[in-house]
C-alpha cells in the first residue's frame, strides 16, 4: 500500500522573500557589476606601460643612402611619468564606485522585498474575499431555505424566493470572482522569482490584525539610515575622487624616451635621449575641474530634495496607516457586532413572519458590504505599512498570521 503523498506546506512571506532574494535577476545584474568594477580598478591601478621602439634612419633613400650601406639603427624605450598623483586619483575614484555598489544593491533589495510584500498581500486580499463571499454564500443559503419555507407554507410569494435564489447566485459570482483573483495574485508573485505555473498555497494571515506601529517623529529618524539618503555618502566620496581626478590632470605629465644609435658610418655606438612635456594643461583642465566642482556643490541639494521627498511620502503613508487602523478596529469592535446581532434577529422575526424578506435581505447586505469595507481598508492599510518599512529599512510583514478562525470572514 503506497503513503499518501504529502501536500506542500503554504508559502509564508518569508519564503517568498528568501526566493527572490536568491534568483531575482536585478541582484544577480549588480553582483556582476562588482566583477566589471573589480577589472576597471585592476586596470586603473596599473602605471603607463613602457614602450620598446626600434627606428631605422637614412636607408632606401637615393644616392649615397641608397639601400642600407649608410642605416642608422636605433633602439629605445619609452614611457610617460604621470605627475599630480594621477595614479592615485584613478585607484580611489574605481574604489569608491565599487563601494557605491554595495548601497545600490541594498536600495534594490528593499525596493524588491517591498514588491514582494505588496504581491503577497494581493493574495491575501483576494483570499480575504473569498471568505467573505463564502459567509455570504452561506447567509444567502439560509435566506432561500427560510423563503421556500414560507412559501409551502403559503406566507410568501414565488417572488421572494426568485429574488433570494438570484442573490445567492450573485454570491456565488463573487466568490468565483475572488477565487479567479486569488490564482492571478499567486501568479503574479511566483512571476518575481521565475516560477511559470505556481502549485503553492499562500499561508493565511488575516490582513485586519494592525500592530501599532511608532510615531511618525520616531520613524522620520529612521531614515537617515536608509540606504536612498546613505548612497549620497557614497556619492559624495565618488564626487570628490573625480574632482581630484581632474586636479591631477593639471599637472602635465613627462614623455621620456632613452635609447642607443648604431653609427653606420662610423660603426660606433650612441645615446639617444628625450624628454617632453605639453604646454597648456592646465588650462586644458579648468573645465573638468569646474564640472567636477559645480557637481560635488550640487549634491547637497540633491540631498536636500531626497530628504524633503522622503520625510513627506513616510508621513503621508503614517497618517494612511493610522486613520486605516482606527476605521478596521471601530468596525471590528463596534459596527460589525452589532450587525451580525441585527442580522440574526432580523433572521428570526423572518421566519416568524414578523419583517418581510427586503428588511432581511437589506441587513445581509449591509453586513456583506461593511465586511469587503474593512478588508480594503485593512489592505490600505497594510499598503502604506510596506512603505513605511520600505522607507526606513525595517522588517517586512504584509500580516500577522492568524488561524483560519479568526478570519474576516466571521
Amino acid at each position: 500500500m503506497y503513503a499518501r503523498a504529502q501536500p506542500a506546506p503554504a508559502l509564508t512571506l518569508d519564503d517568498a522573500i528568501a526566493r527572490v532574494a536568491d534568483t531575482h535577476p536585478d541582484l544577480r545584474l549588480i553582483d556582476s557589476r562588482a566583477k566589471v568594477l573589480d577589472a576597471e580598478r585592476e586596470l586603473a591601478s596599473l602605471r603607463p606601460a613602457l614602450v620598446a621602439g626600434v627606428s631605422i634612419e637614412n636607408a632606401l633613400g637615393s644616392g649615397d643612402v641608397r639601400g642600407f650601406d649608410d642605416a642608422e639603427l636605433t633602439l629605445s624605450l619609452a614611457s610617460v611619468l604621470e605627475r599630480g598623483g594621477k595614479l592615485d586619483a584613478r585607484r580611489v575614484f574605481a574604489q569608491t564606485r565599487i563601494d557605491a555598489l554595495a548601497i545600490e544593491r541594498e536600495t534594490r533589495r528593499l525596493d524588491l522585498l517591498a514588491e514582494v510584500a505588496r504581491r503577497y498581500l494581493a493574495v491575501i486580499g483576494a483570499q480575504g474575499h473569498v471568505q467573505i463571499a463564502q459567509g455570504d454564500i452561506d447567509q444567502r443559503q439560509r435566506t432561500v431555505a427560510a423563503a421556500r419555507q414560507r412559501l409551502k407554507a403559503g406566507a410568501s410569494p414565488e417572488s421572494v424566493v426568485l429574488t433570494a435564489e438570484a442573490a445567492l447566485a450573485r454570491a456565488e459570482l463573487d466568490h468565483a470572482r475572488g477565487t479567479q483573483q486569488e490564482r492571478a495574485a499567486r501568479q503574479h508573485l511566483a512571476a518575481l522569482w521565475g516560477e511559470r505555473n505556481p502549485d503553492f498555497t499562500v499561508a493565511f494571515a488575516d490582513p485586519t490584525v494592525l500592530a501599532d506601529i511608532e510615531s511618525a517623529a520616531a520613524l522620520a529618524d529612521l531614515l537617515e539610515q536608509t540606504p536612498e539618503l546613505t548612497q549620497f555618502s557614497g556619492e559624495q566620496r565618488i564626487r570628490e575622487a573625480r574632482l581630484q581626478l581632474a586636479r591631477s590632470n593639471a599637472s602635465a605629465d613627462l614623455s621620456w624616451q632613452l635609447g642607443v644609435r648604431r653609427l653606420q658610418a662610423t660603426d660606433d655606438v650612441g645615446l639617444v635621449a628625450s624628454l617632453s612635456m605639453p604646454l597648456g594643461a592646465r588650462h586644458r583642465a579648468r573645465p573638468e575641474i569646474d564640472a567636477a566642482e559645480a557637481e560635488l556643490s550640487l549634491l547637497g541639494i540633491e540631498r536636500e530634495a531626497k530628504d524633503m521627498a522622503l520625510y513627506s511620502t513616510l508621513i503621508e503613508a503614517h497618517g494612511r496607516y493610522r486613520i486605516s487602523q482606527l476605521e478596521v478596529n471601530r468596525l471590528r469592535d463596534e459596527i460589525l457586532p452589532k450587525l451580525g446581532q441585527a442580522e440574526r434577529a432580523a433572521e428570526r422575526a423572518y421566519r416568524a413572519g414578523a419583517i418581510s424578506y427586503l428588511e432581511w435581505a437589506q441587513l445581509q447586505s449591509e453586513s456583506s458590504s461593511t465586511r469587503r469595507q474593512q478588508l480594503e481598508v485593512a489592505l490600505d492599510a497594510q499598503r502604506a505599512l510596506i512603505e513605511i518599512q520600505r522607507l526606513t529599512g525595517q522588517a517586512f510583514i504584509a500580516a500577522p498570521t492568524a488561524s483560519a478562525q479568526q478570519g474576516i470572514a466571521q
